[in-house]
């Protein structure tokens, strides 16, 4: 199977700048998947190309149904295994396993980086609870295809989606006892509570999980910040996912509202916005060479966009160094303690942003790669430096360089 791609203008759906989510009946991946695909039908296909590229038992069956409770429409996402899957095979599997094989499946990059992280988030909260080996972690519910499937298709929503502003509303508390291949646990389950770790539940007064394991690492891994509602942005849609449960005081459901970026700068030729967090400390007491060197770590990071440095006047006249660093909002929490495990700062300060950025991609002009930015005033092209690095001399450098760039923009070139 040839690799997907994951491009999110694929989709006929408009730019998406933030997703808020309102558990109402509560969060899990059937509900997130459901509620993302009320929103964005749109979605659907690279839900379908995800699942299959993991290569399912046959007779996985795995659908989107309208759904009523009588108050609220929308969808709901169940996945039904064949009975020869239900055996403790599937339903035993180290997260190891899961690892491998999502890391050799034929899922587009980003598909297969949110799937990695919503996994890794469970594996690493199960280690702890249980008192064992991340890579010895043994899933049990989360094992089986079911459960697979829904963060398979968790991962598609969130990649096809693309960088965007996540949030959430009050999550509700739930209270008793859930039933697990561990035997029976306090609701929420440790798991959860580790999962959680900030965010603030309530007791609406209905009983039960009201948030999965899988809910609950989704959060996690999104970095969902806890607020009434994202910052003022035009409204796009909204999707209500419901859970299998019932409740008597509401629906059981999870709403998912999506916001457009603003007008002004989505309509702007060549433009399109997101969100990435910035990272800000001031470094006076670490030596260069060592300060080179932890920059160069964090650069290499996954979810970093730039790294960059400049020199500051400090306390008691001490020369130092100002380091700012731009994340991906889903990755900030874990830069951010990179950033004071790798210098000897005491603390980051960290802001989210609004940026618009040009869309740019990678061509070759015989062995040198020259990036396209298709500006608002047209198409611009810059060769690689690395890749002209090796010429000698300033006008020859200048000359190859020149030489690539009006190759690109003849059209003269491979795409990368």
């Amino acid at each position: 199977m040839a690799e997907l791609r994951d491009v999110a203008e694929r989709s006929d759906g408009e730019t998406v700048s933030a997703v808020h989510l309102d558990a109402v009946g509560g969060i899990a991946g059937d509900m997130f998947v459901a509620a993302m695909l009320d929103a964005r039908p749109d979605l659907w296909c690279p839900v379908e190309e995800a699942v299959a590229a993991m290569e399912p038992p046959a007779g996985l069956a795995y659908r989107l149904e309208d759904h009523s409770d009588g108050v609220l429409n929308g969808m709901r996402f169940t996945v039904e295994e064949p009975v020869s899957a239900h055996s403790g095979h599937h339903h035993h599997t180290h997260w190891r396993d899961i690892r491998g094989r999502i890391e050799s499946a034929p899922l587009g990059a980003e598909t297969r980086r949110a799937a990695l992280g919503i996994f890794a988030a469970l594996a690493e909260a199960e280690a702890a609870v249980h008192g064992v080996d991340v890579d010895d972690v043994a899933f049990h519910e989360v094992g089986a295809w079911d459960s697979i499937a829904d963060i398979l298709a968790a991962a598609a929503v969130i990649a096809t989606i693309g960088p965007c502003r996540w949030s959430v509303g009050s999550l509700p508390r739930g209270s008793g006892l859930v039933k697990t291949a561990h035997g029976m646990l306090p609701v929420p389950a440790p798991a959860v509570v580790r999962l959680l770790a900030g965010y603030s539940l309530v007791d609406d007064g209905e009983t039960g999980e009201r948030i999965t394991p899988t809910g609950a690492a989704i959060l996690k891994f999104l970095g969902a910040t806890q607020e009434p509602d994202p910052v003022p942005r035009p409204l796009s849609g909204s999707g209500f996912g419901f859970g299998r449960r019932t409740f008597a005081s509401r629906s059981n459901v999870l709403r998912a509202t999506l916001y457009a970026a603003p007008a002004e700068v989505r309509g702007a030729r060549g433009l399109r916005t997101d969100e990435v967090d910035v990272l800000r400390c001031e470094i006076d007491d670490q030596t260069g060479e060592d300060l080179a060197i932890a920059l160069d770590h964090i650069r290499g990071a996954d979810g970093v966009l730039d790294v960059c440095q400049w020199p500051v006047m400090g306390k008691k006249g001490r020369v130092g160094i100002a380091l700012q660093v731009l994340v991906r909002p889903d990755a900030a929490d874990r830069v951010a303690a990179m950033c004071l495990d790798e210098t000897t700062s005491l603390g980051i300060r960290r802001r989210r942003e609004r940026r618009a950025i040009v869309a740019r991609e990678s061509r070759m002009s015989g062995n040198i790669h020259v990036k396209v930015a298709n500006r608002p005033a047209g198409t611009t092209a810059k060769a690689e430096a690395d890749d002209i690095a090796g010429v000698d001399g300033h006008r020859e450098r200048r000359q190859r360089r020149e030489a690539a760039e009006a190759a690109v923009l003849a059209g003269d070139v491979d795409h990368d």
